[in-house]
């Protein structure tokens, strides 16, 4: 079985729990920030586990993180 080639861009945006699910950051963080307040930007901040639709494919584009 060859092995497979792990996706630059999902690298780069997934890393993976103990228990094995993909950890993401929080969008609408980059700019436009003056109109947010603190508590939602502070809030975006925090990491979250990928949805669950997700996560299969997630697994497959990043095999060995």
């Amino acid at each position: 079985m060859p092995k497979i080639k792990t996706h630059s861009g999902a690298k780069k945006r997934f890393k993976m729990s103990k228990n094995g699910k993909p950890i993401r950051a929080h969008a609408y963080k980059s700019h436009i920030l003056t109109k947010k307040n603190t508590k939602r930007k502070r809030n975006l901040r925090k990491t979250s586990v990928a949805d669950t639709t997700n996560q299969k494919q997630i697994k497959r584009l990043v095999p060995y993180k």
